[in-house]
Formats: structure tokens, sequence, C-alpha cells
């Protein structure tokens, strides 16, 4: 699914007004009309205040249209109008005129207005501002809006909480609406998956407002959300006719003492996505573990006992992951370097693998192209430097993808997959996975998927997609305190076949 920028909404939204031969007004009916059903569907009538606080743009439009269509069906309302400038759009004017037909009469909120009561009980229509906001809201505005989350009532913010900016940080982190739920029309907003402002949305759904498909179609974006329809596509059949020797043979290369684990997390993740082969390359301290602990696995050791001094592989691997548990002793970073320069396929690099890179800025040129780096946001800082917001440590991103050719992924609640000048934001995960060695697992997941021959944006994609899905139906049985990195490996399997279950499944497993 796409990502728009606001600009970009914006042209949908004239690009639909011209095409369907409509009024502006019109599009914002069906937008409020949507929103209505989406209440009433969930109310059933029920007897409850319902606050709405309206700016005077299209967004707070768009609430007092709902106002209407509450009010007429029999909905106890307050409508607060957030005077917050003298310039009002045209839809905004037309709506308000319709609600005072009615003889609705909203209150319109200044600096001097008394804060409104609002009970824990209520439900708060949240309708200040939209996508627009490009500027710090005035500190009597920001009260209403730290009013609103004191407040303990159930919020409902229209296609963006207020207060939240399209493409930066918030100016104030307590003049932003904290929404239970945010009803975007048409598309997702970037901000609902950055870790700076994602934390204001609770949840999130779509309304289609019915917005041009030609437009959503044709129109190329930079961000793109990733879920299951996007990735399926991505998945390769196995053929029947096929050997181990078919599916890659894959090397794991890092572990020191103490770290052996890491390795065989990562190794073990490699063999469950389905890696024909995998060869660990190990201290000699790591040799009884790998041999013991995965059975499946082929184990290589350095001649040193706790580090890695010389990476001597006697095969062609098909795909190498390296740096988890590596360490950075000198003649590890040598050895490191050494395998670089001697690699012409991608590498996934993890872990100290990045912190090398990170202290050794010169071995950057010697990345094949295509690699796959994986850091969390430490080691991404150390990579790129320090940021002043989300949006400014996507751009620097970029920009480090693009000069080095490789693809970054930048861990997270939802990690972020940096390629191809494009952005792929995944969609599955949970919290239970922030646990130790949850990173060297799908290192070498994707390890794995690149030595079946998955082009490396497609590893990626998938990789943590399946990652992510694991972790989700992992916590599903254990919970999230208690879900580990071998719980997720546990679950690659059944997220293959979640992956690929028959869509009327899907439904009778819905009905059940």
């Amino acid at each position: 699914m796409k990502i728009f920028t606001a600009e970009q909404i914006y042209q949908a939204d004239k690009f639909t007004i011209a095409k369907q031969q409509i009024k502006s007004d019109e599009l914002m009916e069906r937008a409020a009309i949507r929103l209505f059903e989406w209440m009433h569907s969930r109310l059933q009538g029920a007897q409850v205040n319902i606050h709405l606080f309206c700016g005077i743009g299209n967004n707070g439009g768009d609430g007092i249209a709902l106002a209407r269509h509450l009010q007429e069906h029999g909905y106890a309302i307050n409508v607060h109008v957030v005077n917050y400038s003298e310039t009002r759009s045209n839809d905004f004017l037309l709506n308000l005129e319709r609600l005072k037909d009615r003889k609705i009469w909203p209150e319109f909120m200044t600096e001097e207005t008394c804060l409104p009561e609002i009970s824990p009980n209520d439900i708060v229509v949240d309708a200040i501002f939209g996508i627009g906001l490009n500027r710090k809201p005035d500190d009597w505005v920001g009260n209403i809006i730290a009013h609103i989350n004191k407040s303990s009532a159930f919020v409902l913010s229209v296609d963006i909480p207020s207060g939240l900016p399209m493409d930066r940080g918030p100016w104030n982190a307590e003049h932003v609406v904290e929404a239970s739920y945010v009803l975007s029309f048409q598309l997702p907003k970037l901000v609902f998956f950055l870790p700076e402002t994602g934390i204001y949305v609770n949840q999130w759904e779509i309304l289609d407002i019915g917005l041009d498909a030609e437009f959503l179609v044709t129109t190329q974006t930079q961000f793109e959300l990733i879920g299951r329809p996007e990735v399926l596509p991505m998945y390769r059949p196995r053929l029947k006719f096929s050997h181990k020797g078919t599916y890659g043979h894959a090397l794991i290369v890092g572990g020191s003492y103490g770290k052996i684990g890491a390795v065989q997390l990562a190794s073990d993740a490699c063999l469950s996505v389905g890696s024909g082969l995998v060869t660990a390359f190990v201290p000699e301290c790591g040799y009884i573990p790998l041999q013991t602990g995965i059975p499946e696995a082929m184990v290589l050791t350095d001649e040193e006992d706790d580090h890695i001094t010389n990476i001597d592989i006697p095969f062609e691997s098909n795909a190498v992951g390296i740096g988890m548990g590596l360490g950075t002793e000198e003649a590890t970073v040598n050895a490191f370097g050494a395998l670089l320069k001697e690699m012409n396929i991608p590498v996934v690099i993890d872990a100290d693998g990045l912190n090398i890179l990170a202290k050794n800025p010169k071995l950057m040129k010697d990345i094949p192209p295509g690699s796959i780096l994986t850091p969390h946001p430490k080691e991404l800082e150390r990579l790129i430097g320090k940021w002043a917001d989300d949006f400014e440590k996507l751009k620097k991103t970029r920009a480090f993808s693009i000069k080095n050719k490789c693809i970054v992924l930048i861990k997270g609640a939802h990690t972020l997959i940096v390629g191809d000048e494009k952005i792929y934001v995944n969609t599955t995960g949970n919290p239970g996975m922030a646990t130790a060695g949850s990173g060297d697992v799908l290192t070498g997941m994707i390890t794995g998927l690149l030595a079946q021959g998955y082009e490396p944006l497609h590893a990626s994609i998938l990789g943590v997609y399946l990652h992510g899905l694991a972790g989700d139906i992992g916590v599903s049985q254990v919970g999230y305190e208690a879900l580990k990195a071998s719980g997720i490996i546990k679950n690659i399997g059944t997220a293959y076949l979640e992956l690929l279950r028959p869509p009327q499944q899907e439904v009778n497993q819905e009905k059940d």
C-alpha cells in the first residue's frame, strides 16, 4: 500500500474532484458519511456525550459535517470550534451554515474561553488540524489539546492527530492529540509508523472516500507500507524436482568467546527459512556448541580459540551473513575487511560488522553492491551520524543507501527497509521481539533467503515480514514477556503457512 505525502493527497483530492465532476464539499460529505458510519456501527445509538473539537480548515469542516449526521441520528453532541485564525476554508463555512440551519450553535473557542468539562466516559472527536499543519499551534490551542489528553476519554482523530505535522517531528510533544483511534482517509500516513510520531496513534484504520483509483495506482511514492498483499508475490514456490543444492549454501560468520549463541541463532534461522545448506564459521570455542546445538549445520573454525582472525572458506557460498557476536579485535577487523574484498555477492552485515564499518569507514567501498545492513538505532547513528528527528534520519539513511549502493534496515517497531531509492514500512512484529538475539535471527533469515536466490531487496522485505509474523505468532502463544529469539525461529514455518494460506481460509477462520 502506498504512503502519500500531504502534497500528493491534495493532488489526489483535486484529481478526483475534476475527474468525477463533483464539488469539493461533496468529497467532504463522503468523508463525513464514512466517519459517521464507522461511529454509528459501533455506538448503535448509545446515549453517550460526544465532544467535537473542530478547527476552521477542511479538517474542521469534516468534523462539522460529522456533527450534523450525529445530531440527525439522535446523538448528544457538543460542537467546539477552535477559532485559531480569521481565515476559514470555504467548505468549513458551508458546513457550518448547514449545521446552523439545524439549530445547532457551536461554541467558538478563543484564548479567553474556559475549557469544557470532559468526562472519562465521553467521546472526543478531534478535528482541529489536518495534514496541512505547517507551524507550531498557538499555546492556547495546545492547552486545549493537552486538556483533551488529560480527560481519559476515548479520542477519535479525523485523518491525523491534531498537532502532528506530516513531515517533521512535533514542535511540542504535549500539544499533540494522543488518539485512541485514527480514521485515515484512503491511505495511511507515514507518521503512524515512526518512533517519534507513532506514539500518538494507538490504533488506525483506513476509510475509503472514493479517491480516484487511476491517480492512486499511477502516482509514484517514496514510501510503501508492506503487508501480506505486497509480500505474497515475492514468494518463490519450491520445485518438485529439487534438492538441497537448489536452495543455496549460506555462510554465517561471527562469534567470539561468550557470544557463540548469536551465530547459533542466525544459523538456525537461516536453515528454518529454507537455505539448502548452512555453514557457520566461528572461533574454535564455538565448534562444540554449534555441532551439538544445530546438527543440520556444518561448522568451520578459526585457528584462534576465542575470536576470529582469518576467515578461510574452502567453498563458494551463495550468501553470507556476518557480524553477530563477532567482536572488534584488531585481527578480527582485518579478517572482516579481507572477506569484504573477496566477496562478489551481496553480504548481510549485522552487529559488530556494523560497528567495524562505523570505526573504519574506508571499508565501505569494499561492500559488494546490494549488500544489506541491519542496524538498530544506535548502530545506525554510528554509521550516519546524529539526526534532529525521524524525518532527518530517513533522509540521511536514504542518502547513505544510495551512496554505498546498499540496503539499510532500520530495525524497530515498524522496521524500515531503505533501498532502491525507496523506503518500505513493515507491518508485522510486536514489543515481545525486543529481546536478545532477535536481530541475529533476522540476519539469518535474510541470509537464507539470499541463498535461495531471492534478490536483495525482496530478501530484505520478505525476511523482515516473516520475522515479524513469526514473532506475532510466538506472542500469541506465550505473551510479550516470555518470547525469546528461539521462539521466533520456532514459528518461521508457521509464518510461511500463514503467508500462503488461501484467502477463503482467512474468511472462515474469522467467522470461527
